[in-house]
């Protein structure tokens, strides 16, 4: 049994051709993704059980002040070491120690200094405290070993999953034993702070390099040549994917806060988990491809493919079993999040069907795409939430994103990704159509039966979910024998790569 297991994970070590070890990472990636997240969802679950949803709102105050500082000064050094053709940057690693162990020492002045004022503009005296701890937590980050860029750059993701795994793992261990000891916001900090904790000292168990504290300053221009648009992407990343968060926090309460992070952490899965996998796997797949734009543009097609097949059905999903999962298994008091959850999830799709595209642009020397179009977004954002939140709350706040990402946002984002591999955007929204037809009839046959059937929360959900799957895979074989969609193609060509 152990030489099987043994060989088993030897097959499964990123080797081979591109694809089998793209085919091969994506594995690896999924489990880190799932461990990450199965580890977070039960901490989360649990913890709403013990917590109050203004501990959460508390905690998102101090989340977002720590977000802020790590991307406002996010210098893009991993991006700009893996987007190079060379396979070994070792001379670079010393000085990406240096510039990490710089910005950390940077965020954590700045944040331990800004907290009073955090907790005066939320008005909320007890954040300073939550504040200044989490300042530890880029600290923590900018001391662990640089090498680790090798676990993406040379697709070495069996090493990632362990390295990421054990820090959730702590992090759920954490959290739960604290929170059982005192249902505070303490046992969030407490458990977040495990995570950097635990990765440090991994990052230099899973690989022999060594840092020293050694600068280039060549080198280090070099580096954040490349990063100033990952940094700027970064930044203005930042004001749309959190800035709608800040502003329900300091113009509701941190307890409005607290429903509408949580309903768009439960929303934003696909995004977060899957499209996020197939991103990290094609980032450097795209670059080691990047000379070949016939290839680059199959490879664009067929992940898009992928990714709709799978988040369709998720997101679908999620606004479907909403009303019934939230009282279900977080409890009754989550219950004024849920049609939040539910305009989210809209949110969720649209951000997982394109996320793939800033691996695409960036692997082509155009990380200014990215912070471009998000700096778009930020402007329309920032025009209509204050009167849609004025008026309905954060469900206003959810349909104001939602609505900026479906226009002007979609189109955009699609024509630029064909654009740069000279296609054409018809031939990426019709990788949308089959998934949408299959999860459009999904999602319409379980809301009119759910009308004929009164069931309490959890029985419904336990229903819903195993119902779905069932139509969804129904309706995709079908149009799989139909139309020829292309979807098995993919499948085989996935197990094929393992196979090898």
């Amino acid at each position: 049994m152990k030489d099987r297991l043994k060989r088993l994970i030897s097959h499964l070590v990123p080797t081979g051709s591109v694809l089998q070890r793209t085919v091969k990472s994506g594995i690896w990636v999924s489990a880190t993704k799932m461990s990450l997240r199965l580890s977070q969802m039960v901490m989360l679950i649990i913890l709403a059980r013990l917590l109050a949803p203004r501990d959460f709102g508390l905690m998102g105050v101090a989340l977002l002040t720590l977000a802020a500082t790590e991307r406002f000064t996010d210098f893009g050094l991993n991006a700009a070491l893996i987007q190079q053709k060379e396979t070994n940057v070792d001379g670079y690693l010393n000085t990406t120690w240096c510039l990490e162990i710089g910005r950390g020492v940077l965020a954590f002045l700045i944040i331990f200094l800004v907290a009073p004022f955090i907790a005066t503009f939320f008005d909320e005296p007890g954040a300073t405290e939550v504040v200044r701890v989490l300042a530890l937590v880029p600290v923590l980050y900018g001391l662990r070993n640089p090498a680790v860029v090798y676990f993406e750059k040379d697709l070495s993701y069996h090493k990632d999953f362990v390295y990421n795994a054990s820090g959730a793992i702590s992090q759920l261990a954490v959290g739960v034993g604290y929170a059982l000891y005192s249902p505070t916001v303490w046992a969030l900090v407490f458990a977040t702070m495990s995570q950097p904790a635990v990765r440090l000292v991994l990052s230099y168990v899973l690989h022999d390099y060594r840092p020293w504290p050694s600068f280039d300053l060549e080198m280090a221009k070099e580096l954040i040549h490349y990063g100033k648009w990952i940094t700027g992407a970064s930044i203005v990343g930042y004001l749309y994917s959190q800035g709608d968060d800040a502003f329900v926090g300091w113009y509701l309460s941190a307890t409005a806060l607290g429903f509408y992070q949580y309903a768009y952490r439960l929303a934003d899965l696909p995004a977060s988990e899957v499209s996020g996998i197939i991103s990290k796997v094609t980032f450097p797949a795209y670059s080691r491809i990047q000379g070949d734009i016939d290839t680059l543009r199959n490879a664009l097609l067929q992940s898009t493919r992928l990714t709709a097949f799978v988040v369709f059905p998720l997101t679908f999903g999620i606004a479907l079993v909403a009303p019934s999962f939230v009282p279900a298994i977080l409890g009754e008091q989550w219950t004024p999040m849920i049609r939040t959850m539910q305009l989210l999830s809209i949110y969720g799709l649209l951000h997982a069907i394109t996320r793939n595209f800033g691996s695409l642009w960036k692997a082509l020397n155009h990380p200014d795409y990215v912070a471009k179009l998000g700096l778009l977004r930020v402007v329309c954002i920032a025009i209509l939430i204050w009167p849609a939140t004025a008026r309905w709350g954060i469900e206003g706040t959810a349909m104001v994103v939602v609505g900026v990402y479906i226009f002007p946002m979609l189109p955009i984002d699609v024509y630029l990704a064909a654009k740069v591999v000279e296609g054409h955007s018809m031939q990426i929204y019709r990788e949308y159509l089959y998934p949408f037809i299959a999860a459009a009839t999904m999602f319409g046959s379980l809301w009119y039966a759910r009308g004929f059937v009164e069931l309490s929360p959890l029985v419904e959900f336990a229903i819903l979910v195993p119902a779905g799957a069932v139509i969804y895979f129904a309706v995709a074989l079908l149009l799989e024998r139909q139309f020829d969609w292309g979807i098995e193609h993919i499948l085989r060509m996935i197990s094929d790569g393992l196979r090898g």
